[in-house]
């Protein structure tokens, strides 16, 4: 039962977050992109804190040793995310030509960043498709490795939730789910560089997305032969859940904006804390 829940989370995770981010970057709810960050970053807060940490100090683990790994993790997707950043800058500065893709390749994930601007313009007008003469074919290569590695890491993690607690399981898959939205954003923009087929952008960011399961697979494998560890697996995943929160999502949300606005994402950040909450609740009433 539990494999089969694994499956269908990282799944979900995985190929429903892409489909969402398409309706959100094709289609006409992609003025919600700002709302969306917000709600992102409310729920993975929420899990993190109000649910993973504590399933974790619950256990025989240390806190010593918990809050340790916490540091450790944070510290390691922060360096993850400077040696992609500066791998990408490199390849940048070597290449003639490909200035105007400098701001499209950002999004280019290791620990869940995102450097685009996701603001609706660049997905909604024309304004990018001058880049596309200077956008070589790989760089769509290097955003379908950084996703399905990534994707990699995410299934581990929902794997780990859902060996401690069906609950947590259940709240992490959709912790991932919401988060990703935003990023694959970005990827499917990519992806658009270099090519003009929507449909193919969107099919290759699936494929990548599903290879969430394979690491569900993986993380249950590993989950299972090394139980002690698991406590430690949760609070790896919340490093990476507040690592992206507080240093991707939340960041971009910090704009000098009108009453109404700042009001706006106050109000969806706290949704993402509700959402989590509710389905949290649910979950274990059954």
């Amino acid at each position: 039962m539990t494999l089969i829940a694994i499956l269908a989370g990282t799944l979900t995770a995985g190929i429903g977050s892409v489909w969402l981010a398409a309706l959100l970057s094709f289609g006409v709810l992609a003025r919600y992109t700002t709302h969306m960050l917000s709600l992102a970053a409310g729920a993975l807060l929420a899990t993190a804190f109000m649910h993973l940490l504590p399933e974790a100090f619950e256990s025989q683990a240390g806190a010593k040793e918990l809050f340790g790994t916490l540091l450790v993790g944070l510290v390691f997707f922060f360096l993850l995310d400077k040696a992609e950043l500066y791998h990408h800058g490199h390849e940048h500065h070597d290449r003639q030509g490909g200035g105007g893709l400098d701001h499209v390749l950002a999004p280019v994930r290791t620990g869940n960043s995102l450097r685009a601007d996701t603001s609706p313009s660049p997905l909604d007008s024309g304004q990018g498709h001058h880049h596309h003469s200077h956008s070589p074919r790989s760089g769509s290569w290097a955003v379908l490795t950084g996703v399905s590695v990534h994707a990699f890491g995410d299934g581990i993690l929902i794997a780990s939730a859902f060996v401690a607690d069906m609950r947590l399981g259940v709240i992490t898959a959709l912790a991932v789910l919401a988060h990703e939205i935003p990023h694959h954003m970005g990827d499917l923009v990519v992806l658009r560089q270099t090519s003009s087929n929507q449909r193919a952008a969107l099919v290759k960011v699936s494929l990548a997305g599903a290879v969430t399961a394979l690491g569900g697979l993986v993380g249950y494998a590993l989950v299972d032969m090394l139980h002690d560890w698991l406590p430690y697996f949760l609070v790896v995943a919340s490093s990476s859940f507040v690592y992206v929160a507080l240093a991707d999502l939340i960041p971009q949300l910090q704009k000098r904006l009108r009453a109404r606005e700042t009001f706006a994402q106050i109000a969806w950040l706290a949704v993402g804390i509700a959402l989590v909450t509710v389905v949290s609740g649910i979950a274990h009433s059954h």
